[in-house]
């Protein structure tokens, strides 16, 4: 199968603008509308959910088994617990993430009226004032509180500029495009994983080829808070990938280059006929990959299962170097995952009795068992490598 083409600078360029736009869990009306209107200048059949999840559609020769690929459009970010009597901010997070990489973070808080923006700093945050101090507090959330920019130095000063508990606060991106083909920003954790479905969309449309069964693409609003795919699949998806990130750190087998292909996280093992599948379409692609497995993570591919969706999920990453973090990945990794994406899409359909919500044994799966045959080594072992 040959390889599409991926329209990197397209990528790229919807990548930078959904860094953009402000998007934490709970407040995604406004980038589900550039998706939105993404899908629509591509000419992508979608549908929109009541909360505003996005399901867009290519159609293929059949309709069942139906296919699914999704990533998150929400982030990490924060809401306002109390006004302080000091005029600053307490906060708590949405998500899980570390109060250490909220200090320092400028910030946008969005009220009834209008927004302000903001800066999130440790309760000691002058060493002219607090010497060693700034150095020997806590981290935590009860040890930051955010700086609002506008006169406020009291708590009626926040309340006269209409700023109130549950105020969501959105944590700025601060995106940086390398000419190496490395990434900075916040927020890549998904928004990466979004354009490269973006991108795989442009790419099959571009190629005009039509697909074995449907393939769905999801955009969900909720997966850092635990319920992204609950509530988005449709009964007729039989299979689902989530793209998401991948854990590069010491103990970890994720790369920023290539394909990284999640073998379990903290929930268990990904499907297994799912998984070889896409491991044989990167070696017969021949696309960079590597496994991984997650002992602290969790994906929407989770969410679609504890809320009974019935489907075989998987799980494709792009390495993230300090996840929920300042992150880093390369476009390597990014165009890599567009190429497997459509790939898949195009390839044939290997259990035909997924059509069907259930059966009898006939057509049902196998997973190898015989013992498996033992390389002759020789007495001296393994044979040195050639030079």
């Amino acid at each position: 199968m040959t390889r599409l083409a991926i329209d990197l600078d397209y990528l790229a360029r919807v990548l930078r603008q959904m860094l953009e736009t402000p998007s934490p869990s709970g407040y995604t009306d406004t980038i589900v509308r550039v998706v939105g209107e993404e899908l629509g200048a591509l000419r992508v059949q979608h549908e929109l959910t009541r909360r505003g999840a996005i399901r867009a559609r290519l159609p293929g020769d059949a309709a069942q088994p139906a296919r699914a690929l999704i990533a998150h459009l929400d982030t990490l970010g924060a809401q306002v617990r109390n006004l302080k009597p000091n005029g600053r901010l307490e906060i708590v997070p949405i998500g899980h993430w570390s109060a250490r990489f909220a200090e320092g973070a400028r910030c946008i808080i969005f009220t009834d009226g209008g927004s302000y923006t903001g800066t999130i700093l440790p309760l000691k945050a002058s060493g002219h004032v607090y010497n060693e101090e700034v150095d020997t507090q806590k981290i935590g959330w009860d040890n930051v509180e955010v700086r609002v920019d506008a006169l406020a130095r009291s708590k009626r000063d926040l309340e006269r500029h209409g700023i109130a508990v549950g105020d969501t606060i959105a944590i700025s991106a601060a995106p940086e495009f390398l000419p190496n083909g490395y990434i900075v920003s916040r927020h890549l954790d998904d928004k990466a994983g979004c354009a490269v479905l973006l991108a795989s969309l442009k790419a099959l449309v571009d190629d005009g080829v039509r697909l074995p069964v449907d393939t769905v693409f999801l955009f969900s609003i909720s997966e850092e808070v635990g319920v992204g795919a609950s509530s988005v699949l449709t009964h007729d998806v039989a299979s689902m990938i989530t793209i998401d990130n991948g854990t590069t750190a010491p103990g970890q087998n994720s790369d920023e280059f290539g394909v990284t292909v999640g073998m379990a996280d903290q929930t268990g093992p990904f499907d297994y006929h799912l998984t070889r599948k896409l491991i044989r379409l990167c070696q017969d692609n021949d696309i960079a990959f590597q496994r991984d497995v997650f002992r602290y993570y969790r994906s929407d591919s989770a969410s679609a299962i504890e809320a009974g969706a019935d489907v075989r999920t998987a799980l494709l990453a792009f390495g993230v170097d300090a996840s929920h973090g300042y992150e880093r990945i390369h476009m390597h990794a990014l165009r890599s995952l567009a190429e497997l994406v459509t790939a898949y899409a195009r390839s044939p359909v290997e259990i035909p009795r997924d059509a069907a919500d259930a059966g009898s044994l006939k057509g049902f799966t196998r997973q190898p068992m015989a013992e498996a045959e033992q390389p002759d080594l020789g007495p001296e072992g393994p044979a040195a490598p050639a030079r």
